[in-house]
């Protein structure tokens, strides 16, 4: 095996760590982003861990198309304002998730409070 076959292997195997990584930070920080807000259930441990990966996915697709972070302490008011967005919109992919609009809006306060808190860096 070449130098740069092993060099593209390893940075795979790296890229796949990261999305992992990322999608139980963001598990975890919805399952605290749920319990502390009114109005915000998650039905089960599916529910969540399908709500992490709908999350993700619905993030990397912003950040892919407008360059903008969903996270309320990364971009101001507009990451504000993206992270209720995708934290509502995520109950219309996701059965035994819902969230009101209030509850988003509090929910986006508080993901940003505890994804500002969880260590790691989640950069893709």
């Amino acid at each position: 095996m070449s130098e740069a076959q092993g060099n593209q292997s390893s940075s795979t195997g790296s890229t796949v760590w990261q999305i992992i990584g990322r999608l139980v930070a963001s598990a975890a920080v919805l399952a605290i982003t749920a319990f502390f807000t009114p109005g915000f259930t998650i039905n089960s441990f599916w529910t969540l861990a399908i709500a992490a990966v709908v999350l993700t996915v619905i993030d990397y697709l912003v950040i892919k198309f407008t360059g903008l972070h969903a996270s309320p302490f990364g971009k101001g008011f507009v990451g504000f304002a993206l992270a209720a967005i995708v934290l509502y919109v995520t109950q219309f992919f996701v059965a035994g998730y819902s969230i009101s609009w209030m509850a988003a809006i509090i929910g986006a306060l508080i993901y940003g409070v505890v994804d500002y808190f969880i260590p790691g860096n989640q950069s893709m």
